[in-house]
């Protein structure tokens, strides 16, 4: 397989903290041009997130782990269903239990923090992230190539706030959150995304059928948050970013990783790279959703 020396989107979201609605548009273009390229070909990616986003040296992206999808395991979680979609109290929400529980009220500074501290948790295990999957997919309702376009809406969330858009302490809350998504989908005004990129959002996190992308990839390229770019020039032009990268196999823009005793990866050297921001954690109690095979 192709090497890509520049790292991934998630790294870079940790270093930069938010990009700017010009660098996002860059990065949200070349990965709907990614997803639109799978599509074509009649196969549905499951999950996009931003460490499947991957840079070459000169900073373009590309989609990773399409041929290596699994489906999520919820044994650990009770099942969501219809009667999931209520919407809780402004000032509670529902535990994994069914239980109500108070939510803190944290600023966007604050809750980005808490979001980096239980990301890099989860860059170093084998758990995942439920953050980014559509509700279709959680109701377990069936599903089509639609819910790429969903986890493409909470990834340009994440670049322009900082965090998704439904984040929470703990994975069966996100859960409930994203199937509840009319409740719980907010832009804090301190992010000050314009109206065009609040409005594409909005029209990629929400119901299937009127999901921009639905009728093809064309309906995102035609919304007026793209306006101005070249999509067929969009790999010609420099990046918004531009890696720092010193040879064709440099892995400075990768994290380095250990063997434990137990056989899983855990956090190696602390040397930092020039794109390290690294917020370490000690929260073992933040535990993803667990992969199986296919």
């Amino acid at each position: 397989m192709e090497y890509l020396p520049g790292g991934d989107m998630m790294t870079l979201l940790m270093r930069k903290d938010t990009l700017t609605e010009d660098e996002a548009r860059f990065y949200v273009g070349e990965t709907v041009l990614a997803i639109e390229s799978i599509h074509r070909h009649n196969y549905i990616h499951r999950d996009i997130k931003p460490d499947n986003l991957l840079l070459d040296k000169h900073g373009h992206l590309r989609l990773s782990d399409f041929g290596l999808c699994k489906p999520l395991d919820y044994s650990n979680f009770p099942d969501l269903n219809e009667k999931d979609v209520t919407p809780p109290t402004k000032s509670s929400a529902m535990h994994g239990d069914g239980k109500q529980q108070s939510m803190p009220k944290r600023s966007q500074q604050e809750q980005l923090e808490h979001w980096q501290k239980n990301r890099r948790t989860l860059a170093y295990s084998t758990v995942g992230t439920p953050d980014y999957i559509a509700p279709e997919v959680l109701l377990k309702k069936g599903y089509g190539m639609e819910c790429d376009w969903w986890s493409l809406g909470s990834i340009m969330y994440e670049m322009l706030v900082g965090y998704p858009p439904f984040y929470s302490d703990e994975p069966m809350t996100t859960c409930r959150k994203i199937v509840n998504w009319r409740t719980h989908l907010k832009f804090p005004e301190e992010a000050r995304l314009t109206a065009d990129a609040k409005d594409l959002i909005s029209k990629l996190l929400c119901n299937v059928d009127q999901r921009l992308g639905t009728k093809g990839a064309e309906e995102i390229k035609e919304h007026p948050w793209f306006s101005g770019l070249e999509w067929g020039k969009l790999y010609e032009i420099e990046a918004a970013y531009l890696p720092q990268v010193t040879d064709e196999l440099d892995t400075q823009n990768f994290e380095k990783f250990e063997e434990s005793s137990d056989g899983s990866s855990v956090q190696g050297s602390a040397k930092a790279g020039p794109w390290r921001k690294m917020l370490s954690s000690k929260d073992l109690n933040f535990c993803g959703l667990y992969l199986q095979e296919l």
